[in-house]
């Protein structure tokens, strides 16, 4: 087979990832040959990814993944009803199973296509952070991948998915604490830890005593000397969070 300048011999159980959008040729001497065919769509594909796969790759079967994929596929085909391509769990093995087989390796364009998912991974945690109900799972749904790949979009730059959502509602509630003791609003402390995304005002003080260093009632209380050097401190870990979601954008 020969596709985008890459010609590949093929044996029994290999994968080769083809483009429907590009020119391909077969070239075949065994009538008895059977091919098996899955057509995936590319945008939910390369979202679920976090790159842009190329056609023309192979890989062999004698790889775990390769089998797997291949045996899965089988299944399939054999229709005894226990599995479908077009059942979501089964799609989504699929979507890792190729990507486990056809990542780029220190490829800098799937570099940067992961680095635009997880921008666009922390805006949805942006808009959703301040519900309670709001965690990992819903980041993946709402960006249309599995939770694996948000843990591991994470994990790779240091930190996990839930403590970037804290961060976010920890920052939020210094921000409203600020505003409550410079505006003197009297707004309760535990309206302003729903406000944030948190249910139990005991979880949301001893959040908020890790991070600042002091309970909620004393950050809102502090004079504007005192209350200047613990928003420093405040901003520059924000400042951080927001330096690394930035660099990953250029």
């Amino acid at each position: 087979m020969t596709q985008n300048d890459q010609a590949v011999q093929l044996a029994a159980g290999d994968v080769v990832l083809v483009d429907a959008a590009r020119p391909v040729t077969y070239f075949g001497n065994d009538t008895s040959a059977r091919w098996l065919s899955l057509h995936l769509p590319r945008r939910s594909l390369v979202s679920h990814l976090g790159f842009e796969p190329q056609g023309g790759p192979c890989r062999r079967s004698r790889t775990p993944a390769g089998r797997l994929l291949s045996h899965l596929a089988m299944d399939a085909l054999r229709g005894d009803g226990s599995t479908s391509p077009a059942d979501s769990f089964t799609q989504l093995a699929i979507y890792d199973l190729i990507g486990a087989l056809f990542a780029p390796s220190g490829s800098s364009s799937g570099s940067r296509s992961s680095d635009k998912l997880f921008t666009r991974i922390c805006g949805v945690v942006r808009e959703g952070f301040s519900d309670p109900d709001f965690g990992p799972f819903e980041v993946a749904a709402e960006a249309g991948i599995s939770l694996r790949y948000v843990h591991r979009l994470f994990t790779e730059r240091g930190f996990t998915c839930s403590g970037f959502i804290y961060s976010l509602r920890l920052d939020h509630a210094a921000h409203l604490l600020r505003r409550r003791g410079l505006l003197d609003t009297g707004r309760p402390l535990s309206e302003i830890a729903y406000a944030c995304g948190f249910r139990d005002y005991a979880h949301f003080a001893r959040k908020f005593r890790d991070k600042l260093g002091c309970s909620p009632g004393a950050y809102a209380g502090h004079g504007q000397s005192a209350e200047a050097g613990t928003v420093r401190a405040s901003t520059d870990e924000c400042a951080l969070s927001a330096h690394d979601v930035r660099s990953q954008a250029t």
